[in-house]
C-alpha cells in the first residue's frame, strides 16, 4: 500500500489489511507464516521551518501482528515466533534536512525516517518494524546443543565425536600451567 502526499493532504488514510506471506520481503532474517495483520492511520503533518518553508512529514501510526519463523542461533532449525507491536513513526522527505548545520539531535528525532518521491510504502515500514521486533537471539530450546563445528552434525539429534579429545593448538602453551602454579 502506498501513501502519497498529494492524497494525504486531502484527508488521512485509515488502513486495515491482512498481508499474505510473500507480500513483504523479510530476506533471510525471517519467514512469514500466515497472514500479517496490520491496521492504523497515515496523515500529513506540516512542519513549519520559517515563513515560506513547510515540510510535509508523514505520520504513520498503527500496529501489526503475525507469526514468523526464524532459525535457531545454535542449530539453525526453524523456530516459530509470534510477534505483535505498535508503532508511531514520522517520515520526512529525503533531503529535507540536507544542508542543515551540524547539531546534536534529540531522542525523538532519532525516530524520524525518510521517504522518497512524495510517497511511502507500508510494506517497507512493516519490514523494518518486524525485523526490529525480532529477538536478537532465538533458541529452539534452552539446552540446544547446536551444530558440530567440525562435521556440521546436529548434536541434538545425533551424537558426534569429532570434537572429543581434540585440543586447540593455540592453548598448548598453557597445558602444564596449572601443575606449575601448584608446585
Amino acid at each position: 500500500m502506498e501513501f502519497k502526499i498529494a492524497e494525504l493532504e486531502h484527508e488521512p488514510v485509515e488502513f486495515d489489511l491482512q498481508l499474505k506471506p510473500g507480500a513483504v520481503d523479510f530476506g533471510d532474517e525471517a519467514e512469514q507464516r500466515g497472514d500479517l495483520a496490520t491496521s492504523g492511520r497515515a496523515e500529513v503533518i506540516h512542519e513549519h521551518r520559517g515563513p515560506k518553508e513547510i515540510v510535509p512529514d508523514i505520520r504513520l501510526k498503527g500496529r501489526f501482528a503475525g507469526k514468523f519463523q526464524v532459525p535457531c542461533a545454535r542449530c539453525i532449525e526453524p523456530v516459530e515466533i509470534p510477534l505483535s507491536a505498535e508503532f508511531d513513526l514520522i517520515f520526512r522527505p529525503i533531503g529535507a534536512d540536507a544542508g542543515a548545520p551540524e547539531r546534536s539531535i534529540t531522542a525523538s528525532e532519532t525516530e524520524i525516517g525518510y521517504y522518497q518521491k512524495d510517497s511511502l510504502l507500508l510494506e517497507d515500514v512493516l519490514r523494518e518494524q518486524v525485523l526490529l521486533s525480532l529477538p536478537v537471539r532465538t533458541l529452539c530450546k534452552p539446552d540446544c546443543k547446536g551444530l558440530c563445528p567440525h562435521c556440521g552434525a546436529d548434536r541434538n539429534t545425533q551424537p558426534c565425536s569429532c570434537g572429543e579429545g581434540q585440543n586447540d593448538p593455540r592453548w598448548e602453551a598453557l597445558t602444564g600451567l596449572r601443575g606449575r602454579i601448584k608446585s
